[in-house]
């Protein structure tokens, strides 16, 4: 008998434990299993701030099934961006054409000498349009992606927009350690010249040759091009340090990460295009004279002694004004 009493507390015991366990079971699945029917979306985002599944491959990350700040980051990608591209580059085009059509082309006031200066040397020139040409494919190239879809695709196909945007993203890539290089020399290349001082201010406060007839003194970069020098270097950087980490995804951070390596990246480079676009329209209709420096390597004296005079007198101090004078036309070989 006692035996058997024995045998039916432990019947009723193991009842009372399987009872307590089935009872238990929903609340427990309902906090962690993300299958469970009982679960809803919103109650895995706040508790989690995403929806992660189990995946048997090794890459955990491909488990991510839901991330709430991806939907921020699209909306910024799909509508912010477009704004912030379309706003900066029409509105920079848009001021370069009232100013051209208003100002025109900065003209030598005293014409040319017909003598002229050295103002930068091959290779200065060589790594300028190195960068400059990378810096134009990579700024097509990008703006396909954030504006060819609703632009571009339309009117070339389906077919040949994706054949297009493919190769586009190879140059963009590949163009981009060119281009990286040469922002690192144009940094140390220049460095020296384009500290800020004391006659940048004077030339802002009396509109650098631009706004009016003036000709505020300058040495060998004015105010207006250390301006674009600190543009190149820093937006150039910006753009390089945050597209390789979009290159090379995983790498040096989460998608979080890289959700916001995205947003720095577009929004730099749109403001990099519209930066540029005004230093390209000084340099080639904006001022006379100005392409020459980047075209020959040298300018005429009188363009030097109007736009950069502080330069020129450091530069006859150093090597004699004679110096400066006309070489005399190369004769045919007999």
């Amino acid at each position: 008998m006692a035996c058997f009493a024995r045998l039916i507390r432990l019947a009723i015991g193991a009842a009372a434990l399987l009872l307590f366990v089935s009872a238990a079971s929903p609340s427990i699945a309902q906090q962690v299993n993300p299958t469970a029917s009982s679960v809803k979306e919103q109650q895995l985002l706040r508790q989690l701030n995403r929806i992660q599944g189990r995946v048997s491959i090794p890459d955990q990350r491909s488990g991510v099934l839901e991330q709430p700040a991806g939907r921020e980051w699209r909306e910024f990608r799909n509508v912010t961006l477009r704004w912030i591209g379309g706003i900066a580059i029409l509105g920079m085009l848009a001021v370069l054409i009232i100013f051209y059509l208003s100002r025109g082309m900065v003209r030598l006031e005293s014409g040319r000498a017909g003598r002229t200066v050295v103002r930068f040397t091959s290779f200065e020139r060589f790594v300028h349009w190195m960068t400059a040409s990378c810096f134009v494919v990579l700024a097509i190239s990008g703006l396909n992606i954030t504006f060819g879809r609703p632009l571009l695709l339309p009117l070339i196909g389906l077919e040949a927009f994706s054949e297009w945007s493919q190769w586009a993203k190879y140059a963009h890539n590949y163009l981009s350690f060119p281009f990286t290089i040469g922002v690192v020399l144009i940094f140390l290349m220049w460095i020296a010249g384009n500290i800020p001082g004391r006659a940048d201010v004077e030339w802002i406060k009396r509109g650098g040759g631009i706004v009016g007839r003036d000709h505020p003194p300058a040495y060998r970069f004015n105010a207006g091009q250390k301006a674009i020098y600190w543009i190149v270097v820093i937006g150039g950087g910006l753009v390089a340090a945050t597209g390789y980490t979009l290159m090379f995804p995983f790498y040096l951070s989460n998608i979080e990460g890289m959700q916001l390596a995205q947003m720095v990246h577009a929004t730099v480079a749109v403001l990099f295009v519209a930066a540029m676009l005004a230093h390209i329209y000084i340099g080639t209709i904006g001022m006379e004279g100005a392409f020459e420096a980047m075209g020959t390597g040298t300018v005429d004296v009188n363009w030097a002694k109007e736009h950069h005079s502080l330069w020129l007198e450091e530069q006859n101090a150093r090597v004699g004004v004679n110096d400066a004078r006309p070489q005399p036309a190369a004769r045919p070989a007999e």
